[in-house]
């Protein structure tokens, strides 16, 4: 199965990834839903919702450094640089995650597109002000700060440049997947359940193209009845053998 893979990507011209919240586990990193301590006591739509920036604004970005910090902490994983990898040699013209954690970037993927938006951004509720907490060298200073963020440009509150629950994916970051996916016809998909939409429509439209689909998964998800190869095991043991698999082959 690994060699057919292998196959498949080498003879693709427009290949791509998608990647969930499996492939940043083996970083250390807990999925949303596997946080635990202080945050047992919320659910997360409690604490990633407008409603609950609204109610409790401290509360929720309490959470959010936390999470800052747990990511801070942790590393890009074999799984990641194996994608870095593959866009580096020419196989991989870019890649989709639904994950905020930046790990992808780190790794050296240069053609990222984030459709969850980034947990080292933030913006204004009321301006169009972004800034991102790694690029000017903030990150540090504002996870440890208890103080609530305030835009320097308009006064009003800042909020994690991240998509919560009942709000919709950017439309920009939506749009350049879609068209990736339709350009594609090949597509490695890693760690994802397939079930969160519109994003896990990404897989089916490389299928109905006529693309290959190509999933790594520790279990089977929503996406494994479409997929023409499914390699059962962990993102950073699977995929860096794929990847030595496929320079034998270009």
């Amino acid at each position: 199965m690994l060699s057919h893979a292998a196959k498949i990507l080498a003879r693709s011209k427009f290949a791509i990834a998608f990647t969930g919240a499996g492939i940043s586990a083996e970083s250390g990193i807990p999925t949303f839903r596997g946080f635990n301590g202080l945050w047992k006591r919320y659910r997360p739509e409690e604490l990633a919702t407008p409603e609950a920036f609204r109610r409790d604004p401290h509360l929720v970005w309490e959470f959010y450094r936390w999470r800052m910090r747990k990511i801070l902490r942790a590393k890009p994983n074999p799984a990641h640089y194996a994608l870095a990898r593959l866009e580096e040699i020419g196989v991989l013209k870019a890649v989709i995650t639904q994950n905020v954690d930046d790990l992808h970037r780190e790794a050296g993927t240069k053609n990222l597109i984030e459709l969850h938006g980034n947990i080292f951004r933030v913006r204004c509720t009321s301006c169009d002000y972004r800034e991102n907490l790694k690029g000017s060298g903030r990150v540090h200073e504002f996870v440890e700060s208890r103080e609530l963020p305030r835009c320097p440009r308009c006064g009003s509150l800042l909020r994690p440049d991240v998509v919560w629950f009942g709000e919709p994916l950017p439309k920009e970051a939506l749009e350049k997947a879609f068209n990736l996916a339709e350009r594609a016809d090949a597509v490695i998909v890693v760690g994802t359940s397939g079930v969160v939409y519109p994003a896990a429509y990404i897989p089916y439209i490389v299928k109905e193209r006529g693309g290959r689909v190509i999933e790594v998964n520790v279990e089977r998800s929503g996406v494994t009845p479409v997929a023409d190869v499914f390699l059962r095991g962990k993102a950073g043991e699977v995929l860096p053998k794929l990847v030595k698999l496929v320079e034998g082959l270009i």
